[in-house]
């Protein structure tokens, strides 16, 4: 049965899941990159770069289970990049290069229209301006059996966590504080829509945590 899930998710250990002040030069906005300390070492992701070896250890394994068997991806505007406001032409296409590592539908949650962006590797951009149920229409009907993922930032997370769709969540605790940022828990109550953990690994670098309904 298909399934909706939040994977492979960074947050720090005061509930912020990416930092401030987005840009060019901070995709993950600032110190964000502390959050996905544990996954840039692993074999998943040095094979994403065309690079050989990586830690294959527990770490690998839930890198892993973030980035395979989805047959669809929902993604925020910022998620694809951090343009804001109407469209400046379409040079930008996405942080990824030519061959992004989705590998299916991916559907971008934006006010402003633009034509669909067809790029290597079987990813194809969709650009969804009717809201977050018209993009999640639009990812069953493209996932088939497969899994979608919620791929974020954390608005677009807390918006289909709260609106009751997300099956599973897995989150990769960083063992760090970062004092501000975008918080993901705020004003959800995930006990009250249903979540329980069912799974709790720790490792070196994440404590990775899945809840699910």
């Amino acid at each position: 049965m298909m399934k909706i899930k939040v994977a492979g998710f960074g947050v720090s250990l005061d509930g912020f899941a990416a930092g401030t002040d987005q840009s060019l030069d901070n995709p993950l906005g600032k110190r964000g990159d502390e959050l996905f300390r544990w996954f840039f070492p692993t074999r998943t992701f040095r094979m994403m770069q065309g690079a050989e070896g990586g830690d294959a250890g527990d770490d690998d394994v839930f890198a892993q289970r973030a980035m395979d068997g989805f047959g669809a991806f929902i993604l925020g505007r910022n998620m694809f990049g951090p343009i804001r406001g109407e469209w400046q032409g379409e040079d930008w296409k996405g942080w990824w290069g030519d061959n992004p590592p989705y590998h299916a539908p991916t559907f971008v949650l934006t006010h402003h229209p633009r034509a669909p962006l067809e790029m290597l590797g079987g990813t194809t951009f969709h650009f969804v301006t009717e809201g977050i149920e018209a993009a999640l229409d639009r990812a069953r009907a493209a996932a088939g059996d497969k899994d979608i993922k919620i791929g974020g930032g954390v608005a677009t997370v807390r918006q289909y966590v709260r609106a009751g769709h997300v099956d599973e969540i897995h989150l990769a605790v960083a063992p760090v504080i970062l004092g501000r940022g975008e918080a993901l828990f705020a004003d959800l109550d995930l006990r009250s829509l249903g979540y329980r953990t069912v799974e709790h690994v720790p490792t070196e670098r994440a404590t990775h945590i899945v809840l699910a309904r």
